[in-house]
């Protein structure tokens, strides 16, 4: 069973005057087959603690440990995260001109598996996965994300997720942006991968309507760059009735 280990995570980035601290002192347990949600307001460190763990050279890990399956994450680079099995929706995803959505996936994937799939199967698994996601079959002659709705590019995120079959996904507000009938889809899309057992997921959210469709085993209050609170689904319907203001003392910005 692949596991996600961090402990005491300490990130600072250069700021004006010097490096300033966002994550201080995180710990944090993933396991293949569980969902974890990670929850807080803007500028708790959400974001910062995502992309640190894909290796964002941005930031700058000051002090603590990530393992998985043993092997240490901090040492390894961002390629090599992800052949590790570590997979980052972004909250953000970026264009890249030039670059088809099926030869950037097939050559995602034969990255990651080590050899290129066989065409004929590969070709297959894609289309099945598109129509899963609703997306219209174009799509994979398009560019990468150029062009691309919101809801279109996160769907494209779920795509990449459900054919690249990482260890642990850490997917970044996912839910940000999306309209009713596109959260659904993608929520779909994250339960279909998380179904499996094989997956380790990291959910990343302000809002608890995400989790209305992905039931997460565990929730943790992120607040001021370390986890404040943990508990289990019910936690995320207290932070809907009561909000983040108890676990606010002062701010970083992520």
């Amino acid at each position: 069973m692949a596991t996600l280990e961090i402990h005491d995570l300490h990130v600072s980035v250069d700021a004006e005057g010097g490096p300033r601290e966002i994550l201080r002192g995180v710990d944090l347990t993933v396991k293949q087959g569980e969902t974890h949600a990670i929850m807080g307001p803007n500028g708790s460190g959400k974001s910062t603690l995502a992309y640190s763990l894909a290796g964002h050279p941005k930031y700058t890990i000051t002090g603590g440990t990530v393992t998985l399956d043993g092997e240490d994450v901090l040492e390894m680079s961002v390629d090599e995260r992800a052949r590790a099995g570590v997979f980052l929706a972004m909250q953000y995803p970026v264009e890249v001109p030039g670059v088809s959505v099926s030869n950037f996936l097939r050559t995602s994937a034969t990255a990651i598996r080590g050899e290129a799939p066989k065409l004929r199967t590969w070709v297959k698994e894609v289309k099945e996965s598109m129509a899963r996601l609703h997306m219209d079959p174009s799509f994979a002659e398009r560019n990468v994300n150029e062009g691309f709705s919101g809801g279109e590019k996160k769907r494209h995120e779920i795509l990449q997720l459900e054919l690249l079959k990482p260890k642990i996904a850490i997917l970044d507000e996912t839910d940000s942006g999306l309209d009713v009938d596109a959260l659904r889809i993608v929520s779909e899309g994250v339960n279909r991968v998380r179904d499996t057992g094989e997956v380790g997921t990291l959910l990343i959210t302000h809002y608890t309507r995400i989790l209305r469709y992905i039931k997460p085993d565990f929730v943790h209050v992120f607040a001021n760059g370390r986890i404040a609170e943990s508990g289990g689904a019910e936690l995320a319907d207290k932070l809907e009735e009561e909000g983040y203001e108890a676990y606010t003392t002062g701010g970083v910005t992520a």
